[in-house]
């Protein structure tokens, strides 16, 4: 008998930094260095003078709201989130940065809440803090018992994947790697003596043969590989032909997934060889809300992802994507008027790829 389809729930950017960590029960120092913010509760008041009232302290799990009801519904084989942010007390201020996220170690329990199987953290804000906010960070989701990858005390432990187990003897391994484009600097790459981020500073054929070779050593038949990768602008729906190249040449190599994020909205999808491409999954979880500038993007509206994928083959089973709203920094189901927007945007710009997108009575988006 074939195996069953492993699912995958996967998002994009989860920011339990700078507002959402006042609002949870041990909100750290607020204290900020941004050019028009200097307190990161006024983040939670631009919120509160959008949607209204958040209740302080709010529960560990307020964050993710509708999204746990979902997963719990679900039940993913595996939960992958991209950790946008530092878990530290300690640290200076990363030099040359416009904005810093950070939470108390004190509120992991909030990230805990969505039982992730695995955190990202090759992206540009967890050495927002410099290197002892990412040793700090490292050992308090160790002490969590959260797997990590992507980030690392060497460059060994940062390009060791995060091993997830699966029921029937299979595994999900997620690799996880960061680009200039998304605003990594080059000084927080991993070296064989220095901690940092598996850092890939170019598209190019030999950085994707590179991960495919380290893909290849690791993958076992049954396995189901992730990239996720940090990379491109904040806002826009272009995908570049580098950034397609360089999924193909990863699917190529022995990925079945490719998990992109670093955009603050959706971007386009795509099937290729059977394997699914995520070019932007947008933000999950930040403090956006009341921010004003690119409300064309509707960044208010948010996508939960449930991947599945056949073990044996790696080709991709089905997809749903299910529509959220955050509101009060909490994510709520998204009306039946902006599921609709979600779908007809996302079909719009993924038709390049040859992927369409449909939508179900429920308000789920579904993968034509």
């Amino acid at each position: 008998m074939p195996a069953d389809p492993v699912t995958l729930f996967l998002c994009g950017d989860v920011m339990l930094g700078r507002g959402v960590d006042q609002i949870l029960p041990h909100p750290g120092d607020p204290v900020l260095r941004e050019t028009y913010v200097s307190d990161a509760r006024s983040y939670v008041g631009l919120a509160e003078a959008v949607n209204g009232a958040i209740p302080r302290p709010v529960d560990f799990s307020w964050p993710w709201g509708d999204a746990l009801s979902v997963l719990d519904e679900v039940a993913p084989d595996a939960r992958v989130v991209n950790l946008e942010t530092s878990a530290t007390r300690r640290g200076e201020f990363a030099a040359g940065k416009a904005v810093h996220y950070r939470m108390n170690p004190a509120n992991l329990p909030g990230l805990a809440a969505v039982r992730p199987d695995a955190c990202v953290l090759a992206n540009n804000h967890v050495l927002d803090f410099g290197h002892q906010g990412l040793e700090d960070t490292l050992d308090a989701l160790a002490g969590a018992g959260l797997r990590v990858a992507g980030a690392g005390r060497d460059l060994s432990g940062a390009r060791r994947p995060a091993t997830v187990p699966v029921t029937g003897g299979g595994r999900v391994l997620v690799f996880s790697f960061g680009m200039p484009s998304s605003g990594i600097p080059r000084s927080w790459a991993a070296g064989e003596e220095r901690a940092g981020v598996d850092f890939v500073p170019e598209l190019s054929d030999a950085a994707a043969a590179g991960i495919a070779d380290r893909v290849r050593q690791t993958k076992q038949p049954g396995d189901v590989v992730v990239a996720s990768i940090h990379w491109g602008s904040n806002w826009g729906y272009g995908v570049s032909d580098e950034q397609v190249h360089f999924a193909h040449a990863l699917i190529d190599g022995g990925v079945d997934v490719v998990h992109g994020h670093s955009s603050h909205h959706p971007r386009p999808l795509e099937v290729y060889r059977d394997r699914l491409v995520l070019y932007g999954c947008g933000d999950f979880i930040d403090d956006y809300e009341g921010i004003s500038g690119y409300e064309e993007y509707r960044d208010d509206l948010r996508l939960l992802y449930l991947v599945s994928v056949e073990p044996e083959t790696g080709k991709l089973a089905g997809m749903r994507m299910v529509p959220m709203r955050a509101r009060r920094m909490r994510l709520e189901h998204a009306s039946g008027k902006d599921s609709e927007w979600l779908r007809a945007t996302l079909d719009r710009f993924s038709r390049g790829f040859g992927a369409r997108v449909g939508r179900q009575p429920d308000g789920t988006l579904t993968l034509r």
